[in-house]
């Protein structure tokens, strides 16, 4: 048998860039509804344009998905339902999704819609696609992170598909990880919203850079290598002429044609960051772009001369007037860029000058100090604007249809139509006919009429034994009645039915998390009614012996590359008749038994919605945590209707993100390894850099406190959290005192709590 052909998923953000992927070479294309986007601030697509693309697609045998990728609040379920009706009346191939909730709606509602795990769900090793093939998932879209060999490890799950990004623009942190804009700006990267505040330039030990700021992903002819069922290009934020030329380009080396110097240098010119292979091909601290920001376009050459209003320099490639020019001038983060108005070769004014020629270009006004020896760039050219053309269809050509046959009967006192099982009837006094045959074909021309109701008349069956004249205005009332019945209606779906509310009235209860018991020391641990505690690689079950055994709760990380490390421990910890268990992403499903332990699930697994809850509830957890970017409003509204108790973090040194990039300037052989504490400001705030284990978590330098307002939030938990920051147990105890009271610690954060911004 031959290899499978790969998939090429590329982006649309809007139709012009669909049609654009599929002229190039998309085998299917990726885009976002007008709701419940992760892309919110693209164009995105309305139920019209979505039925006609979809509808051009599969006329030649491309497939489309839905990315419906956000996480859902507890008031917008009602509106989820109008999407994912849209995304089963367009007959979508997939629905790319985040909140498990959404999964529960689509499982029970739309069972014909296919489920594929978003890179959002943080999938960044076996054991969590594994977990996800088993809650019904056909697809996983990988962590960008992950090296070939993980990416192959994964792709060797029987009957999973799996997907992976192979091109655009990266994220410092893991994908469904961050809550940098979310928490510190009051937009969600998981909602849809993010501002990319990790782009901006921060005061360290460096001095100020873009510590952050990502170059962008090209993994050019590796990806030939990759044994995934998808190759996913990212950009559902650029425009059609960027996604037709990344398209063709990969379209290109599929096709056994290598890699095309001049459709590369092409794509650099219309959009790019500089390029990365990421961790492809192992750990590379070279991923960040440190020293500026944004399209940088393709090199042109670097300045030879300057003076008054001018620049010289021998150019790489070909210009022409009206063309975007950038430099970098350092000290500024952004490239300075103009359009090309006037320039000159030997002396004389041309529109055209071609690669190798010495031209003096005339600056605008305005131009900051340039120097000789700064890079100059192309930033646009009208000459590979006008590459990419490409064909769509008119309008209406391909709107889908669904196919009917009618069967229409007259007789003397009523006329009687059917189509797939509805039927509709109009009565009256009906004469007999002079002309038989017009009879007939006055009801064929009526039922042909299908107008904008989505139906298509394949058949038409007319008995009329007694050949009686019908006139025309019957026809077409019943024609309407027949066709409103069988025509979807805007909303054809109700939520599924959820559990018994689990809202309770018992006195606060409280639990401690922790990645260090040693910090709760002069804690009085009778005030606790648990202890979570965070296992790490090397655990050594001995630091338990000083905790209440009746009270602990032992959780998995978050995020782990190497699970089976953890697989001795927990399977000694479980016979040690530990039964209390947390987890904080999916891979932990597959780590504990399927019975016989209380598993919790973390704020990690996001449930901002009673779907989600009740999902969580079928899986087996038996308590779930509700997210710290999450308001108040939707806190309490889960609080009082989910089905399982729900915990309320109340303090907690929120990871603004978690990267596996590493921030430490030193090179990876010289590292000394261990705990790496660094300060960096931005904008007066200061935040606090976690360097280990080969991995960042960025702090924000104050915690999260919600206890003056926890009380109004009926949980049957109440959490505060000691990790990551090295609390001294006298620091704890004294924040436990102030929190287990309902009280605020003073100089800390709200995040999106009571601010009242659509996070």
């Amino acid at each position: 048998m031959g290899k499978m052909k790969k998939e090429l998923l590329s982006p649309a953000g809007d139709p012009e860039a669909g049609y654009a992927a599929l002229y190039y070479g998309a085998d299917a294309v990726y885009l976002g509804l007008k709701h419940f986007s992760a892309r919110a601030t693209a164009t995105n697509f309305d139920e019209e344009a979505l039925d006609e693309f979809v509808g051009f697609a599969h006329s030649r045998g491309k497939k489309v998905y839905a990315a419906v990728n956000t996480l859902v609040t507890e008031a917008e379920l009602p509106q989820l339902l109008n999407s994912l009706d849209i995304c089963s009346r367009c007959r979508i191939d997939a629905v790319i999704l985040q909140d498990l909730g959404v999964a529960r709606v689509i499982r029970e509602k739309y069972p014909e819609l296919e489920l594929h795990a978003s890179t959002q769900m943080a999938v960044h090793n076996k054991q969590g696609a594994l977990a996800l093939q088993k809650l019904g998932f056909s697809r996983v879209v990988l962590a960008r992170e992950l090296s070939l060999a993980e990416i192959k490890d994964i792709a060797s799950i029987p009957g999973l598909e799996t997907e992976a990004f192979i091109h655009g623009a990266l994220c410092y942190s893991y994908s469904g990880m961050c809550l940098f804009s979310s928490l510190e700006c009051g937009r969600s990267a998981n909602r849809g919203k993010c501002l990319y505040p990790c782009r901006s330039e921060f005061e360290g030990e460096s001095g100020s850079r873009h510590y952050f700021s990502m170059k962008d992903m090209a993994l050019k002819e590796d990806i030939l290598q990759m044994p995934v069922t998808s190759l996913k290009i990212e950009g559902r934020k650029k425009n059609a002429l960027y996604v037709a030329a990344v398209t063709d380009y990969y379209r290109r080396i599929l096709d056994g044609r290598g890699c095309d110097g001049e459709r590369e240098e092409n794509i650099k010119q219309i959009f790019s960051r500089p390029w990365s292979s990421f961790h492809l091909r192992g750990k590379d601290k070279t991923v960040v772009e440190p020293d500026f920001v944004g399209h940088r376009g393709l090199s042109a050459g670097h300045i030879e001369q300057i003076l008054k209003g001018r620049m010289i320099l021998h150019i790489r490639h070909d210009i022409a007037r009206h063309d975007g020019i950038q430099i970098d001038v350092p000290g500024e983060e952004k490239p300075f860029g103009f359009s090309l108005q006037s320039m000159q070769v030997k002396g004389k004014s041309v529109f055209e000058a071609k690669a190798g020629e010495e031209v003096m270009i005339f600056l605008p006004p305005q131009t900051p100090r340039l120097e000789k020896g700064m890079k100059v760039y192309l930033a646009s050219s009208s000459r590979v604007k006008g590459a990419y053309d490409y064909k769509k269809p008119k309008p209406g050509e391909f709107r889908q249809r669904c196919p009917i046959d009618v069967s229409v009967t007259v007789e003397a006192e009523k006329i009687t139509a059917s189509a797939n099982g509805f039927t509709a009837s109009a009565e009256g006094e009906f004469a007999a006919a002079n002309d038989p045959e017009k009879v007939k074909s006055a009801v064929e021309a009526a039922f042909a009429k299908t107008g904008d109701t989505r139906l298509s008349l394949q058949k038409i069956e007319v008995r009329n034994p007694q050949e009686r004249f019908v006139p025309l205005s019957k026809l077409n009332e019943l024609r309407r009645e027949l066709y409103a019945k069988i025509v979807p209606q805007t909303a054809v779906s109700t939520l599924p039915v959820t559990g018994v509310p689990a809202a309770t009235t018992e006195p606060a209860r409280w639990i401690i998390r922790t990645d260090n018991p040693n910090c709760l020391a002069k804690i009085d641990l009778k005030q606790v009614d648990e202890i979570v505690c965070i296992l790490k690689p090397g655990f050594e079950s001995e630091c338990l012996n000083r905790l209440p055994k009746n009270k602990l709760r032992l959780a998995l990380p978050a995020l782990s590359r190497s699970p089976l490390q953890f697989a001795e421990t927990v399977r000694r910890l479980l016979a040690g008749g530990y039964k209390k268990w947390e987890i904080g992403n999916w891979w932990g499903l597959e780590m504990l038994p399927d019975k016989g332990i209380d598993l919790s699930f973390d704020t990690s697994l996001y449930m901002l919605n009673t779907q989600a809850v009740e999902a969580a509830k079928e899986i087996g957890a038996s308590r779930v945590t509700l997210s710290v970017e999450d308001s108040i409003e939707n806190m309490k509204k889960i609080a009082e209707t989910a089905s399982l108790p729900v915990v309320m973090p109340v303090y907690q040194d929120a990871p603004l993100f978690t990267s596996a990039v590493c921030i430490r300037a030193n090179p990876c052989k010289s590292c000394p390894k261990g705990e790496k504490w660094l300060k960096l400001r931005h904008n007066g705030k200061e935040y606090m850099a976690l360097s280990k284990d080969c991995q960042t978590v960025l702090l924000a330098g104050r915690p999260l406190c919600f206890a003056a307002e926890a009380g109004a939030v009926s949980a049957a938990f109440y959490r505060a959290d000691f990790v990551y920051r090295p609390y001294t147990p006298e620091a704890a105890a004294a924040v436990w005192n102030k929190i287990c009271r309902f009280e605020d610690v003073s100089g800390c954060a709200k995040g999106n709590l009571i601010s009242g911004r659509d996070f």
